[in-house]
């Protein structure tokens, strides 16, 4: 994988990755509250340039040094009144926790900084993409990475004070034209995360092969502590919801939007379905072709390599599993437009989507991200509010019941990240190398983090068209 994805160039075989000494903070030390069950794995001290150019290079223009000074100077104002401990080579500490020998530091996660200069210039020159750079580049670690940026997330919108938060369009990166979802686009930009390799995303998967939120039947704090073992049974019984939601019985005409690995277009076959799936990754048709064949429904699911805007046909069902967030918030409409138009009358359709607080929307939906440049280019996470306003407004279909379930997908990436954290030997050997780890790692623990604060949720959410002359009617009145 390069920095933004494609062929990744095998491991050199003479290297041996560095990892945390056995009293590290990120070894997994018992004694430590916010340890994890893992070892994190070290960059190379000399990082590869060809494949993570911004990572091996640390800003330094003149513009980056300044930029550096003054994101040092309110990093650390704002960590000093954060519940953490941010240690330093020096020997300083900031933040609530700050005197690791007390007890009440020692309940804070921490903070570990190798190379704050680095991370200052990181930080300055790019914002949050900066931060996750300086974590794959090794510039700082965390006891608990997932911890840490729990902090951080529960206090996004105060972290850096409000006139700068204005000037950050005139300075932070803007999305490359290349990454706007059109249709030219749209498939690198698929490709770009779900292509990278089939056996990398089935050493964390469970054996159902499902990317999405689980549903797990355990409530509050039984929930925090679900075990592997219970996964897949929760990715089916989430996919199992929707297809009920979406009234899929024997004979219904399901379309899918966004096939994955086939796991939803399986278990619509298995009640007597059939199914149309379109997907935009190659790797993952190929091996969702696989797995309905050799489940002996080839005859009932047909999986197609198409962009969902040139779907054609009638279907009494749509079903689409976190995909609207790949979408753009440009082509919301479009998308529900295009289900619209195929949906036969008294059809129903049921999604699941990332969400997020519509404050938040309107204030980062033009960003341009950590998560952009290295996971999912071309991708927003709509609101509620949106999803209902692009319905009501621009289409015919209306939004008729909600399950938010966020505390599930909070698990469910815990239980990805150790199962990656413990292959690690596996994923290495597939030829992505501890950079790749560190930024997947960051990924996880980004995206838990959200989850865990509430500042993202996910949502199954269930449509159906309006009676034409009331859609009709709303649509004239634009």
């Amino acid at each position: 994988m390069t920095e933004a994805g494609g062929a990744y160039p095998a491991p050199p075989t003479d290297h041996t990755p560095e990892t945390n000494t056995p009293d590290s903070p990120t070894s997994g030390n018992p004694a430590t509250p916010y340890a994890v069950p893992y070892t994190v794995p070290q960059p190379p001290a000399v990082i590869d340039a060809a494949i993570w150019p911004s990572v091996a290079a640390v800003p330094a223009s003149t513009k980056a040094k300044v930029a550096g000074k003054v994101a040092d100077t309110i990093f650390r104002a704002a960590v000093r009144r954060l519940p953490l401990t941010v240690r330093y080579p020096d020997g300083a500490e900031l933040g609530l926790g700050a005197g690791s020998g007390s007890s009440q530091g020692a309940a804070y996660p921490v903070m570990t900084m190798h190379r704050p200069e680095d991370f200052a210039r990181r930080l300055g020159d790019g914002g949050l993409i900066g931060l996750g750079e300086s974590y794959m580049a090794g510039d700082w670690d965390a006891d608990n990475l997932t911890a840490v940026m729990e902090v951080f997330a529960a206090r996004v919108g105060s972290l850096v004070p409000e006139p700068l938060q204005k000037l950050r369009g005139l300075y932070l990166p803007r999305t490359p034209r290349t990454e706007r979802n059109t249709e030219q686009n749209t498939r690198s930009n698929i490709s770009r995360h779900y292509d990278l390799s089939n056996e990398l995303f089935a050493t964390f998967l469970d054996s159902t092969m499902t990317y999405s939120s689980a549903l797990f039947p355990e409530r509050g704090e039984a929930l925090r502590h679900v075990a592997w073992d219970g996964l897949a049974a929760a990715q089916q019984a989430k996919i199992d919801r929707l297809l009920d939601k979406a009234g899929v019985t024997e004979g219904t005409r399901v379309l899918e939007i966004g096939t994955g690995w086939g796991e939803l277009a399986l278990r619509a076959a298995a009640r007597g379905a059939s199914v149309y799936s379109v997907t935009l990754s190659s790797e993952q048709q190929e091996l969702a072709r696989q797995r309905v064949a050799e489940a002996g429904y080839a005859d009932a699911v047909t999986i197609e390599l198409k962009d969902y805007r040139a779907v054609e046909g009638e279907f009494d069902a749509v079903v689409s599993v976190e995909m609207i967030e790949a979408v753009g918030y440009e082509y919301w409409a479009t998308y529900f437009q295009t289900i619209e138009r195929v949906l036969a009358p008294g059809g129903r359709v049921a999604i699941q989507a990332i969400t997020i607080g519509h404050d938040r929307l309107i204030a980062t939906r033009t960003s341009y991200t950590w998560v952009h440049k290295y996971i999912f280019p071309g991708g927003v996470i709509p609101s509620v509010r949106a999803i209902e306003e692009v319905t009501e407004k621009q289409t015919g279909l209306r939004v008729r019941e909600r399950l938010a379930m966020g505390e599930h997908y909070a698990q469910t990436l815990r239980l990805w990240e150790e199962r990656f954290m413990s292959r690690a030997a596996e994923v290495r050997g597939l030829g992505f190398d501890e950079v790749f780890q560190r930024m997947w790692l960051f990924y996880l623990c980004y995206s838990r983090a959200g989850f865990e604060t509430g500042y993202l949720d996910v949502q199954q959410i269930v449509l159906d068209k309006v009676p034409a002359r009331t859609a009709t009617a709303g649509r004239s009145g634009q």
